[in-house]
């Protein structure tokens, strides 16, 4: 069988032993290549990729190894930080580890004569993805089969901790929302968390699992993407809205596609949710602690489309809901 010249590997670099993770460095270094670490059994490689796109001299691609960092432990993760400058003087390479000893490491080279790494621990099982702050680049935010999400910061203390309902599986902390968090759970479930408030503010849900990776769309905050089950998913999150009457109010209607017609109002300042469920749930609807109701839809309505809100007297709101009748 011939294969498909599509599929072959643009370049290939020989390594000294396995592989596990590889990841490029997703900011602005100063330089026209691109930094890219992977990692092995008990090393991390730190290299240099320059594209022909890049330098017209180049032809295709052209690989450089810029140092090797003994770990010690196999590598299972890595996450650059934005202090990464390879234009300063002297340069800086920053990152850190995820490790099957289920300890971080938080690396910091000149690519000459520092070479220093600080072990940050706390999780008590495996460590599925990490991320730095991307502005400052002084926290770092892990989830872990041990049911939590943590954030440190660089001497090593935790700063914030979240329980999750399962293994957290992926961390995004967008440039553009730096103060809110993007954690997916192997049960589908992707939580979005204030950081300034310590609480999730808005959820996703994915009716397959098990969900393996999500990310948070650096391009479009408004897009969440994942793999769960035998699906790759995209949700578009201005599905949700903001009430216009009080900047503590949002609601949700769930995903693009899914026809169950769960509807949800959260509040900033409570924990509990006003929800509405999809005529499988007859006769259910409930009250937050912020005194809002929402009683049962009409028997038959099918998807919940859109709602309107407007204030009666000061503090109470009425909410007009927009379903799809399943007899039209």
């Amino acid at each position: 069988m011939k294969q498909d010249p599509t599929r072959n590997a643009a370049y290939t670099v020989d390594c000294e032993d396995y592989v596990h993770v590889v990841e490029f460095n997703p900011f602005e270094s100063g330089d026209s290549g691109n930094l890219i670490a992977y990692g092995g059994s008990n090393y991390v490689v730190v290299g240099m990729c320059t594209f022909q796109e890049e330098e017209t001299d180049i032809e295709g691609i052209q690989y450089k190894t810029l140092r090797t960092f003994h770990h010690g432990v196999r590598v299972d993760g890595i996450a650059w930080s934005p202090e990464t400058k390879l234009d300063s003087l002297p340069p800086v390479i920053k990152f850190c580890t995820s490790a099957a000893d289920m300890k971080i490491r938080l690396f910091t080279s000149d690519l000459q004569d520092k070479n220093e790494y600080k072990v940050l621990e706390g999780h008590s099982d495996f460590i599925n993805d990490l991320v730095f702050h991307p502005k400052e680049g002084q926290e770092i935010a892990s989830v872990s089969d041990d049911h939590t999400c943590r954030i440190w910061n660089l001497e090593g203390k935790q700063t914030a901790h979240f329980l999750l309902h399962s293994p957290g599986m992926s961390v995004c902390w967008h440039p553009e929302e730096t103060f809110k968090l993007m954690v997916a759970e192997k049960n589908g479930t992707i939580r979005f968390y204030d950081l300034m408030a310590q609480q999730a503010i808005l959820s996703l849900q994915s009716e397959q699992t098990p969900l393996m990776s999500a990310h948070w769309c650096l391009k479009n905050t408004f897009k969440v993407g994942a793999v769960a089950g035998n699906d790759w998913i995209i949700w578009d999150i201005t599905r949700s809205r903001w009430s216009a009457i009080s900047e503590n109010l949002f609601a949700t209607t769930g995903y693009p596609g899914k026809m169950s017609s769960q509807f949800q109002i959260h509040h900033l300042g409570h924990a509990q949710l006003v929800s509405l469920c999809s005529p499988g749930c007859p006769g259910t609807h409930s009250v937050d602690q912020a005194g809002l109701e929402l009683r049962n839809p009409p028997a038959s309505a099918s998807q919940v489309l859109g709602f309107q809100a407007c204030a009666t007297t000061p503090g109470s709101y009425i909410l007009f809901l927009i379903v799809k009748d399943k007899n039209t």
